[in-house]
């Protein structure tokens, strides 16, 4: 099949070929086009990518840190067997770990930290418009760790990272559900006015809405994209 990732040296905007590959990987985990216990094999993943063993080697590590694989020595890997339920408790977990961090951002943020939030805001614009998914993904990541490092409080700004790299995989998958993007963007508006406001709890009952909307956007997406789903 054509993979559209001709060499390890193309230098466009997408990122990382090793990055590219992950993402591809992914959305095919998350719709179950690559079933729980398919083979990962490293060498026929290279030649699908048209890249080197290296990069596909590096990409399975990253899928490995989040879960979605399991690594075999020397031999790739498996995909690993993540129940809908358990990735649902994931996010439940994560909705409220964001909700704590903005909650308490909001109070303690300086002046220059909140400038810097605003600034990442209007940046996402073009890229909403654009339809660009994976540059949305590297914006929505900078946006949510400006959140938690405004916590001050290096503790939980740690585990808050932490859980979100257990989930990154299916939260980037989640913003290629239909109109996500743009409803994601809305949503952050929201929470920044509450910033705004200095209304600590209405900007954390707003980011556990956010995150619960993203689970529920990545459930549609999988049942849209499943192997025989409508």
């Amino acid at each position: 099949m054509a993979s559209g990732f001709e060499t390890e040296d193309d230098g466009d905007d997408r990122g990382l070929l090793s990055d590219r590959i992950r993402n591809a990987l992914t959305d095919e985990i998350a719709t179950g086009t690559l079933a729980a216990g398919a083979a990962l094999d490293e060498q026929q993943l290279a030649d699908r990518f048209g890249a080197s063993r290296t990069p596909v080697r590096e990409a399975l590590r990253q899928l490995a840190a989040g879960g979605l694989v399991e690594l075999r020595a020397r031999r790739g890997g498996v995909v690993a067997r993540m129940t809908p339920e358990r990735i649902m408790e994931m996010f439940e977990t994560v909705a409220e770990i964001e909700a704590l961090c903005v909650r308490l951002a909001t109070y303690r943020m300086t002046p220059l930290e909140r400038s810097r939030l605003i600034e990442l805001h209007d940046l996402s614009k073009p890229i909403v418009e654009a339809g660009n998914f994976d540059a949305y993904d590297s914006f929505n990541r900078q946006f949510h760790e400006a959140i938690y490092h405004a916590t001050h409080n290096s503790f939980l700004a740690e585990q808050a990272i932490a859980v979100r790299n257990r989930l990154n995989a299916f939260r980037r998958t989640q913003l290629r559900q239909s109109e996500r993007l743009r409803r994601s963007r809305d949503e952050h508006e929201a929470i920044m006015q509450a910033i705004a406001e200095g209304d600590g709890e209405m900007a954390s009952r707003r980011m556990r809405a956010h995150m619960l909307n993203a689970a529920t956007s990545l459930s549609r997406f999988i049942e849209t994209n499943k192997p025989g789903g409508v």
